[in-house]
């Protein structure tokens, strides 16, 4: 009778139920997040103009940590399939009135959030085509824009590239192998997946960098340091379509925000710091020196002295590498811009050159000399009569070279109407540094092409300066003579040696031999 009296009573909710039906956020965090996550997947975009995802509320400068974070919540939705029934196109710019059109936009780019899987061409093929057709819109929105987009817009713009360019490339940087062994325009290079998606998403930052609706001073709270760091790190990209926008972005991102001038000249030196003294391996020298090219060219007279420490800390060390083949066209043009810009530092750009120059690597050495031509076509007499006396003797040693392409490199310099006039202004002193190669150059070359320019440059200097020609002809004839009187003498000592050694061979009596052969041996 009791229990059935105390069966009726109602009974005290225990603290199992509770959790189970009203204390979620007591529940393991996982669950709860997964909750939201569930929500924030499905095609509940749309909810309001202005919200974002969920617990994604955040300073300005925290759009690229937010950006890896939505990214790591959607693609683990996206494995599980849970919410890709749920991913549908949403309207058209052209169905909406004014009024909703930057709500629209909002929520497009909020749906352009999520990234998917471009290993596997089979999978969410229908929801890759909706996300791809929403960025085509985008870029036309933003290109036909008539109104300055506010802050709003602007943290969503940046949190939607974030998410989707700034990722863990997923191949390392090719090994920069010497030269001679392949050839560069041969080698194939690696094609992203997923660029199809990349490049409207690099074609829609671009143009929003370029509006003249994104203002400057707005967006740079945006598009800060840490957002260019890492555009900066993709330039280890494999993709050279990748590494070509990112040039063209970095390089407009340069020209609109001014406040961030001084700190990505300073990045690129860093990354060109690294490759030098660390690694020599990155895949965007090339580029990273086009956009350098373009930004000296804009250089103000007289060059300040930060500019001058880069020239010489930065691109003039940058000739050491052995992989210089991949971005020697860029970094001559820079080295030139500067030259040109102030002549007075040839002398520092032509004894850099000298330091760096190669031994035995003689395609390097064809493009060292084509790099002089061009600096030497920008400098004036007095830094190239600093310079002459250590520049003529590194020439003389290319032209006396045994691989034909950097002897004739080196006689193509006499082709050059400027550096011809230079050197015959100062034929005094060049010319009896370079005279021993010309002559064994004529008489002795093997291949016939460089024995018929040399015969050129010799013609040359006798038609300018008979008398100098004819001392500097007599001087070799007494040098060659004496060489040839201390060979002779070198090989009848070394039979005279052999002599007595053999003499002494028989009876195993040790060979003495006299200090004066001693001192000689040593001399040779």
């Amino acid at each position: 009778m009791i229990k059935q009296i105390l069966n009726r009573l109602p009974r005290k909710p225990s603290k199992s139920s509770d959790n189970r039906e009203g204390g979620a956020f007591t529940s393991s965090s996982s669950a709860s997040t997964s909750s939201r996550n569930s929500d924030l997947a499905s095609n509940r975009f749309a909810n309001s103009s202005g919200a974002s995802f969920s617990g994604f509320k955040s300073t300005p400068s925290s759009g690229l940590n937010q950006g890896n974070r939505i990214s790591q919540v959607v693609n683990a939705k996206l494995n599980g399939n849970t919410f890709a029934a749920s991913f549908e196109a949403l309207p058209s710019f052209r169905d909406v009135p004014n009024s909703e059109k930057q709500n629209l936009f909002i929520r497009k780019l909020n749906m352009c959030c999520v990234v998917f899987d471009f290993t596997d061409p089979t999978k969410n093929i229908k929801e890759k085509d909706i996300k791809r057709k929403t960025l085509l819109e985008l870029v036309d929105y933003v290109s036909s824009a008539n109104g300055k987009f506010s802050e709003t817009v602007m943290l969503e713009i940046v949190k939607m590239v974030s998410v989707n360019l700034f990722r863990t490339l997923t191949s390392p940087p090719r090994e920069n192998k010497v030269l001679e062994a392949f050839d560069l325009e041969e080698e194939e290079p690696s094609m992203d997946s997923a660029w199809p998606h990349l490049q409207v998403v690099y074609d829609f930052l671009l143009r929003f960098v370029a509006s003249p609706e994104t203002d400057a001073k707005l967006a740079k709270r945006h598009i800060d340091h840490s957002f260019v760091l890492r555009l900066l790190d993709l330039f280890e990209s494999d993709d050279p379509r990748e590494r070509e926008y990112l040039k063209t972005v970095l390089h407009r991102i340069y020209g609109k925000f001014m406040v961030h001038r001084p700190f990505i000249r300073k990045a690129i030196n860093n990354i060109f710091y690294r490759f030098i003294f660390e690694t020599e391996k990155h895949n965007g020298i090339a580029e990273l020196l086009e956009i350098l090219g373009s930004i000296i060219n804009g250089f103000a007279l007289p060059l300040k002295e930060e500019h001058k420490l880069f020239l010489v800390r930065a691109l003039i060390p940058l000739h050491k590498p052995k992989c210089i083949p991949m971005y020697h066209q860029q970094l001559s043009y820079c080295i030139t811009q500067f030259v040109e810009k102030d002549c007075k530092l040839a002398d520092t750009v032509i004894r850099g050159l000298l330091k760096y120059w190669p031994i035995t690597n003689s395609s390097k050495e064809v493009m060292f000399l084509g790099e002089l031509e061009e600096v030497l076509e920008a400098t004036q007499l007095a830094e190239f009569q600093r310079c002459m006396v250590p520049l003529f003797c590194q020439i003389g040693r290319c032209l006396s070279s045994s691989h034909f392409q950097v002897a004739e490199r080196a006689l193509f310099l006499w082709n050059n109407d400027h550096i011809e006039n230079l050197i015959k202004q100062n034929r005094n002193v060049i010319l009896p540094i370079i005279f021993p190669s010309l002559e064994k150059n004529a008489r002795n070359h093997w291949n016939q092409a460089v024995q018929s320019l040399t015969l050129n440059v010799r013609k040359i200097f006798s038609d300018t300066d008979p008398d100098l020609f004819e001392e500097c002809l007599h001087k070799f004839e007494e040098d060659e003579a004496r060489e040839d009187e201390v060979k002779s003498k070198r090989e009848a000592r070394w039979k005279q040696l052999e002599e007595i050694a053999a003499m002494k061979a028989a009876s195993n009596e040790p060979v003495l031999v006299p200090p004066k052969a001693t001192a000689l041996k040593q001399s040779c």
